[in-house]
This record gives structure tokens, sequence and C-alpha cells, in this order.
């Protein structure tokens, strides 16, 4: 008998668009010889400090269940940095739950506040997950489109004018992945500002908190009367080096937590016990050699965009995250065509603009968390295939003649 499964498969999962990120770097891994710019991953190894005092809690026994929220004393330690870092206040009993990476983090928020048919405000281009994610719990997902001439940030008008009465939220991703883009604090308190009037939540990814380089960082959760509307994300993935940890954590208003561990009780049950240790570790004992990771990203940053401009890719300095999101406008390619010509003829792997959304066709995202000399190597071969384009592109006006 031969299954039609496409009759038992629901609606939502079957009409989900897969990740753009994982596609091309699928095919990248499948390659030799390629240097990949396309997952934003740090190449940092975790601190030695932390992987140590994990590996004691294994060898300890410490693999039993935890709380749901997670360890007190780990959600202890979130509170004092969140108030040393950040300058908000959490109560560790009620306030905060640890979760398997800030994904996580974000599914719980949106399960816990959306009914069918709320919408939540996605500003764009934004990272691959957040419309799905709101799609997942029942939401609709709203998109605004930022435009470069802005530094892809978006204004008080455009969110004026997507508001209806169906809206709950505002999603906002700074420093942003893809590109880069840090809103400071008094562009923060615009949107605050609109926030208040029109009585929205705010969900607040700042996963790479810990990578804004040119301001001090402004967490949303600080600004006057944005404490009680705000879900704030974080985690220990791109700050601390500890991506295959997964492990994040959410700081929000008791009554949205007590939904959130409910949600949590029925599905994970808990983060890893060990792994919770090593991130008591990593809050305690590892500012200095975040604060080193940062000065690395910083300076390839600054090569990254230096070079891309160099070459002929005009690209902004981004505030922030380890991502440049330069325009390809100029070669006559789609952000699809330009990431697959590049990844075939010269076996760089970037992500195209378009998988973060409409508003990125014409641009692709680059990840500098590879070294200076990965880096360097890179953009020799992107000057390369950029000069094949300007060849063929002299070739089709001649033949025009």
């Amino acid at each position: 008998m031969n299954m039609n499964y496409q009759n038992y498969l629901s609606k939502t999962a079957n009409d989900l668009e897969p990740s753009g990120i994982r596609k091309f770097f699928d095919l990248a891994a499948s390659m030799e010889g390629v240097i990949s710019l396309g997952v934003g991953e740090p190449d940092f190894i975790t601190p030695w400090n932390i992987r140590e005092v994990a590996i004691e809690a294994l060898q300890d026994g410490y693999t039993s269940y935890t709380a749901n929220a997670g360890l007190l004393e780990l959600r202890e330690e979130i509170t004092s940095y969140l108030k040393r870092k950040f300058h908000v206040n959490y109560r560790a009993e009620d306030q905060v739950i640890v979760t398997v990476g800030a994904s996580q983090s974000l599914d719980l928020a949106f399960r816990a506040i959306l009914n069918p048919g709320d919408e939540v405000l996605v500003i764009e281009p934004a990272f691959v997950s957040y419309a799905s994610l709101v799609t997942l719990a029942g939401g609709v997902p709203v998109r605004i489109a930022t435009k470069e001439e802005n530094g892809f940030k978006v204004t008080p008008e455009q969110m004026e004018a997507a508001i209806t009465d169906k809206t709950k939220a505002i999603l906002l991703c700074s420093p942003n992945n893809p590109t880069g883009t840090c809103l400071n604090k008094e562009e923060l308190n615009e949107i605050a500002r609109v926030v208040k009037e029109h009585d929205l939540l705010v969900v607040s990814d700042e996963i790479y908190a810990e990578l804004a380089y040119d301001q001090e960082y402004t967490s949303f959760a600080s600004l006057p009367g944005m404490y009680e509307r705000t879900i704030l994300i974080n985690g220990f993935s791109k700050g601390f080096a500890m991506t295959g940890w997964r492990l994040g954590f959410l700081a929000a208003p008791s009554e949205i937590i007590s939904a959130m561990v409910k949600i949590y009780q029925y599905t994970t049950m808990c983060a890893p016990y060990m792994l919770q240790i090593g991130a008591i570790e990593a809050l305690r004992n590892s500012s200095d050699q975040v604060e080193k990771m940062k000065l690395n990203y910083w300076r390839r940053r600054n090569f990254t965009v230096q070079s891309l401009n160099r070459i002929g890719l005009e690209c902004h300095t981004p505030g922030g995250a380890f991502y440049v999101f330069p325009s390809i406008k100029k070669t006559g390619l789609t952000s699809e065509q330009f990431a697959s010509e590049l990844l075939q003829q010269e076996k760089v792997a970037v992500v195209p603009g378009n998988a973060f959304g409409e508003s990125g066709e014409g641009y692709i995202r680059c990840s500098y968390a590879t070294s200076i000399e990965q880096l360097q190597e890179a953009m020799n071969r992107i000057e390369r295939f950029l000069k094949t384009i300007e060849t063929k592109q002299n070739q089709k006006l001649e033949k025009a003649k």
C-alpha cells in the first residue's frame, strides 16, 4: 500500500519554508575546500574553565532532572548578570527560565502570549525562524521591511502603519541578525513610545548583547515603563561561544513566566543539569575571555567591511553581532544566484539575503566569525568572482553594440 503522507501532515508544518541558511550550509559541507561565511557560529572553542566544570559535573553524577525553570543557583547568576551588565532587575525565583537555547525561549514566548490570529510585528531582514515560530504558535507574522538607507532600522512611522487591532507584540533583535544593526537608546525609546501608546508586548531577542561594539548596549527592558511589557531573550551561544550547549534563558513578568513554565513541563522538562553547571561558571568567571573574543570580532568586522567596500560591494558598518550584509545589486544577480555561483566557482559559502525576508533581496549575509586568514582568502575569492561577473557583463555589452 502506497501511503499519501500529505493527507497526514498538518497544514502548518507542511507550509513551513525550510531554512535558507541550512540549505547553503549543507551544500557547502558536501564540498571540499569551502570557506564558510554562512552559519552564525563562533569559531572559538568554549573557554576551558567552562568545559572543565561541566566535565566534572558529569563525572560527579549530575545527570538528573532539575527544576523546570532551571537550577536556582543559575537563575540567581542570570539575574546578577542582567543587573550588572544591562541594569535590569529580575527575581530568580519566578521571573527567569533556563531554556534549551534562545530559540526555545522564543518558542515559549510566542506560545505563552499568542491566541489564534494575534499579530506580531517582525522587522525584516530578520532571522529565519522568527516568522515561522509566530506561525507555529498560531499567530500571524506581520513583516516590516527596513531599508539600507536607514541603516536597516525600523521607524516609528512604519510600526504605526503596521499596527492593527489584532497586534499583540513586536519582535525586536538588536544587534540584528542578519544586518548587524544595533539600535541606540534614543531609537529604542521611540519604539517604546509606540509600544506604550498601543498597549503592546515586546519580545526582545538580545542574544548578541555581548557583541555590541560602538556604544553601550541598552536592554529594552531597562527603558522607562518597558520592564512590565518585555520578554527578554538571551543565552550563552554567541557571546560565550557555547552554541552546541544549547542553553538560553528568558526573563519576564512572573505571570508570563508562570504560563511558560506550564508549557515547558509538557514539552522539554528542563535543560541538561551538567550544562547548567557549566553556565554558572560562564557567568561567574568568563568575562575576560568574552571581552577578548569581542575584540577579535571587532577587528574582523573592520577588516571585512573595509575589504568588501574596496572590492566593490557596498557594505554599511554593523554595530554588533558578527555579520555584514553587503549589497550585491550592482552584479545584476539575485541573492540566490550570487550565493550559488560564488559557492560553485570560488567555494565561498554565504547566505542569500532573501532567506531573511523579501527586503533582503539584493544582499548577502557574510559571517566574520572565522579567522582573519580565512577572511582574507574569502575576500580574495569574492574579488575574483566579481571580476568574472564584470568580464561577462562587458562581453554582453560588446555583443549588443
